[in-house]
């Protein structure tokens, strides 16, 4: 049996193959219009091609640089090598007298094992003519042990020593000075110009000022006189100077850091790889210097604030110096004396004296704030002189290991400062060492001022965390070659000078006097918690010498005439010498002036510019001896 199926109408419609005559044309009229517009883009696109090699290759042909001439050779110019002249550092032997002198002191820090701040950094001396019998006496600043520890048989007093003919004899037991005190440094005038000295000690804690009875004792007037200070300070240097030219001498007292014994120990200061450390000045607030204008009657009055000598961060208000070292003169020539304040780790400040009683911070003005690259840097001793035949000043500041000693100098009469250390020489000699103590001085008597520097770390165990530092340093002396040299100040080595000057040790302060009378300038350092060093100079050079000391009239000029100047005319050259006993770190230098003359053997004047600004030329006088001027 079969069947039929209907067929299905839309299956055949949808059937592929099935397409019609017309469909055809249509396709094949699309396939050719592709093919035709795919050619005229392949044209275009190799026409555009060629065009755009043909624009390059024209516009290298029109922009192509002219061929380069032959080279020829030429003659080179000759070069001129600048001949420096031939010189030799003199030998000048220096010998270790400390003991032979008869001074047995040995620095007492305080230090058993806590790592205190204060305990590196102390060490202050002063040559003085305490008995007024024309030679140079000595006073060792003395720290002592902290109250809470348990006593040692350590020394906790100050010592003074009477000079016998070159030998040094301890009179402090009964002096008045011999009381227990963290002192730190000392500053020595006649404050109340009865031609006696005076001694003010500064310290952590309060200060004393010990007025000089004349029978080799003295008081500690410090309370009634209005200069002890506060308790909480840590004075560091300080400095006699007449900052309103009225006759008597004022005070000027550095401060140093915001310092507690709590405050020290919860910061936790360690050395790498282990080990308590000396804590950084940088997590210490600073702290505003004192000035104290003499009232003329034994009364001092704090014009710190009235005076302008308070200098704050103008970013946060808090006080801004940490100091530690101080220089006065007179900068600007306007008759009136300015400061200088080496400041730890933050700007040093230069404080101009107006003359009205008012000073003004224009330290970074000046250029003499922070080195060439604007760093602040770890200030410590400083000293200033007339430079280069009185057309400059220079002002040598000593820093912290790794930091040059600074040397800035500016024209004689202004106030801009640039620091010459690395075209002098000095600079690269002193990077590696850390200076404290540091002082102008003509220690071969040729007429040019040479640099001494005191040198040791904070840090007994240096060396194992920096391989390059020691704590116990090298000082360090700088022959002063003249300028025509060009490089100034040139190292000087054992072979002139010895082994005994140059022999490491920790040292802080420095000083110096003639303290046998033969005309030339003998050297004192001190040592933290050390004997110090006292250094004989056994120059044999021939060459003359002057010393001049002059007394004031208490009425235009105070009796130690500090501040005045003496110019010596030696053939063509003029010799100039500020009577400033306030130099280096925490000490004071002798108040007679010692004038190397070399192979001269006259002067042809002296002239004496007292502080008032009256010059009195005294004519020629006898070399080889000293003089006393009195006003």
């Amino acid at each position: 049996m079969s069947s039929k199926r209907k067929a299905n109408p839309s299956r055949e419609h949808r059937d592929p193959t099935r397409h019609n005559a017309a469909d055809h044309d249509e396709v094949d009229d699309e396939l050719r219009d592709d093919a035709a517009i795919s050619r005229a883009l392949r044209g275009s696109f190799i026409a555009l091609v060629c065009l755009a090699v043909v624009g390059a290759a024209v516009a290298y042909a029109l922009s192509r640089p002219d061929a380069a001439p032959p080279v020829r050779e030429s003659e080179l110019a000759t070069v001129e090598v600048r001949e420096l002249p031939s010189v030799e550092i003199p030998a000048v032997p220096f010998a270790d007298i400390t003991d032979e002198a008869g001074i047995d002191f040995v620095h007492n820090n305080g230090a058993v094992g806590d790592k205190l701040l204060p305990e590196t950094m102390g060490g202050g001396v002063a040559f003085l003519d305490f008995d007024d019998d024309g030679d140079q006496d000595l006073l060792l600043v003395n720290s002592k042990d902290w109250s809470w520890d348990e006593p040692s048989e350590r020394s906790n007093t100050s010592v003074l020593y009477r000079n016998d003919d070159g030998e040094f004899v301890d009179v402090t037991a009964g002096s008045g000075i011999d009381i227990p005190i963290y002192a730190m440094g000392a500053a020595v005038g006649d404050y109340d110009n009865d031609g006696r000295v005076d001694i003010f000690i500064t310290a952590v804690g309060a200060n004393h000022l010990f007025h000089n009875q004349g029978d080799g004792t003295f008081v500690d007037v410090s309370e009634s006189a209005g200069v002890a200070g506060d308790e909480d300070r840590w004075s560091s240097s300080a400095g006699w100077f007449d900052y309103d030219n009225d006759g008597d001498l004022d005070l000027f007292v550095c401060n140093y850091v915001m310092w507690s014994r709590e405050y020290d120990q919860s910061q936790g200061f360690q050395l790498v790889g282990g080990g308590r450390a000396y804590g950084r000045p940088q997590n210490f607030e600073g702290s505003f210097p004192y000035l104290y204008r003499n009232d003329g009657d034994g009364q001092f009055t704090d014009v710190s604030e009235s005076s302008g000598v308070q200098v704050r961060n103008p970013a946060t208000g808090v006080p801004l110096s940490k100091s530690l070292g101080l220089a006065i003169c007179d900068f600007d020539n306007n008759g009136t004396l300015d400061l200088i304040v080496a400041n730890d780790t933050v700007q040093n400040l230069l404080l101009r004296n107006d003359g009205d009683g008012h000073f003004t911070e224009i330290g970074a003005l000046a250029g003499i704030a922070f080195d060439s690259s604007g760093a602040a840097r770890g200030a410590m001793g400083i000293d200033v002189t007339s430079f280069r035949d009185r057309k400059a000043m220079a002002v040598a500041i000593g820093n912290f290991s790794n930091e040059m000693t600074a040397l800035y100098v500016t024209k004689a009469g202004r106030m801009q400062f640039f620091d010459e250390a690395i075209s002098t020489g000095l600079g690269p000699s002193t990077r590696l060492l850390l200076t404290f103590g540091l002082m102008y001085l003509d220690y071969d008597l040729d007429g040019r001022l040479d640099l001494f520097c005191a040198n040791g770390h904070l840090e007994e165990d240096i060396n194992r965390v920096q391989p390059s530092q020691h704590y116990e340093q090298p000082p360090q002396l700088f022959w002063n070659a003249g300028p025509e040299f060009g490089t100034e100040f040139l190292a000087v080595g054992e072979q002139q000078t010895g082994p005994d000057l140059l022999k490491p040790m920790v040292g802080r302060g420095a000083t110096y006097a003639d303290i046998d009378s033969d005309g030339d300038i003998d050297i004192l350092i001190t040592a933290s918690g050390r004997k110090p060093r006292l250094l004989r100079n056994e120059q044999q050079l021939g060459h003359h010498w002057l010393r001049v000391k002059l007394v004031g009239d208490s009425e235009r000029c105070n009796r130690d005439a500090i501040g005045a100047w003496v110019d010596v005319t030696v053939g063509d050259e003029v010799l100039s010498k500020q009577v400033m006993p306030t130099r280096s770190y925490l000490s004071q230098v002798e108040l007679p002036l010692t004038f190397g003359l070399g192979d001269a053997d006259a002067v042809q004047d002296v002239t004496v510019r007292w502080p008032d600004g009256e010059s009195v030329s005294l004519g020629p006088l006898a070399v080889d001896q000293g003089h006393v001027i009195e006003r």
